[in-house]
């Protein structure tokens, strides 16, 4: 089983499989490392980490295809990329699919918010028409040279049109060809517990940490039927955090030890970029 066939059973199992993301190759290593499903490559994750800038549309395609690739040179787990808009229209869209797909993504997320897109817990938002906006999901289908390659398409019509427009869209993204449906930034318990029953695709629903989604436990999203759990940035925050205390003790105290617990140990770093076995490459060309 390839990783595009791995994806789309994880989704169909409905066990609320969780997918962490990843913000750049060393990242998604520790999520394969940790024994994880797939790995989600997060726009704002790039945004924020690459750029230092807020998930508000900074990212080009240039930029999440460049990181698909050195991901998918890191990693064997499937990949789900977020594409945010698209990119632009749906020749735009057909254009992103045909590059992330060569880059080596395994399912694609594309979103209807209106350009530029921001944080779905962002206040602010604002989507596009329904008729456009399934279009693009269209546009993404017929584009994927692999009929493997998953289209997952998010709304985030919730925050502005309301909990029943939003599944009418996810419903019409379905029937559009969408593989697995995204409702972002639902906000009470009892719509967790609707969207599966009202959904007959597969769906992933996003557990972002301080947003507007109240969290449930991954085990009982999947009783629920969600098939994939989102944890975009946790890898992210955790990292700030690490980076912070470490930093914060380096400069009140001068130094910082391996046995301070504050830093990961040097050969652990070594193992998780795969020194050892560039070293053996080293000695079998030399």
């Amino acid at each position: 089983m390839n990783t595009r066939q791995r994806l789309r059973q994880l989704a169909a199992a409905r066990r609320g499989a969780l997918v962490p993301g990843a913000f750049n190759a060393l990242s998604a290593r520790v999520i394969e490392d940790l024994g994880f499903e797939a790995v989600y490559i997060t726009g704002a994750g790039v945004t924020n980490m690459w750029l230092g800038l807020p998930d508000q549309g900074f990212m080009g395609l240039a930029e999440i295809a460049d990181h698909t690739a050195r991901i998918r040179d890191a990693v064997e787990l499937p990949l789900l990329v977020d594409a945010d808009t698209g990119f632009g229209n749906a020749l735009n869209v057909y254009h992103t699919v045909r590059t992330l797909e060569r880059a080596g993504a395994d399912g694609i997320q594309l979103e209807d918010q209106v350009a530029p897109k921001r944080c779905g817990h962002f206040d602010g938002k604002a989507v596009i028409s329904t008729e456009e906006a399934v279009s693009k999901i269209k546009a993404a289908v017929d584009a994927r040279r692999d009929a493997e390659l998953v289209v997952m398409a998010r709304t985030d019509a919730a925050a502005t049109q309301g909990f029943e427009a939003a599944l009418e869209r996810a419903q019409r993204f379905a029937e559009a060809g969408a593989d697995i449906l995204f409702v972002e930034a639902v906000t009470r318990a009892e719509e967790i517990r609707a969207l599966p029953q009202r959904l007959p695709t597969p769906q992933l629903m996003n557990m972002v940490i301080g947003g507007k989604t109240p969290i449930v436990d991954a085990a009982e999203l999947g009783r629920l039927g969600y098939g994939l759990v989102l944890y975009a940035n946790a890898a992210l925050q955790g990292a700030l955090a690490g980076m912070q205390q470490a930093l914060t003790a380096l400069r009140d105290t001068g130094q910082v030890l391996e046995s301070s617990g504050l830093v990961t140990p040097f050969a652990e770093r070594q193992r998780l970029v795969g020194k050892p076995r560039w070293d053996a490459l080293e000695q079998r060309y030399r």
